[in-house]
């Protein structure tokens, strides 16, 4: 069976306002990174940094738990790019 119809534009997530929205959510429910750090289990902040920062994303498993941590979706942490 074929598609027929034309796809949807492929969405990207913005790397760079999705770090900003984690780092603005974890700041207004009074969680510090190392909070963060803690609570997902990791031995090292860097990577709740480098999320807050743009530079990568966190995997499914985090950002899901992150999500219920933060009693959000993981739509309302993820910033798409504009089209």
């Amino acid at each position: 069976m074929h598609h027929m119809e034309p796809y949807p534009d492929y969405p990207v997530i913005d790397l760079k306002a999705t770090g900003q929205n984690l780092r603005r959510l974890r700041s207004e429910r009074g969680y510090s990174v190392k909070d963060l750090q803690t609570y997902l289990g990791m031995e090292y902040p860097q990577a709740v940094y480098h999320w807050q920062a743009g530079t990568t994303l966190p995997n499914v498993d985090h950002l899901y738990a992150i999500s219920k941590l933060f009693q959000v979706t993981v739509n309302d942490i993820l910033v798409e790019k504009a089209a």
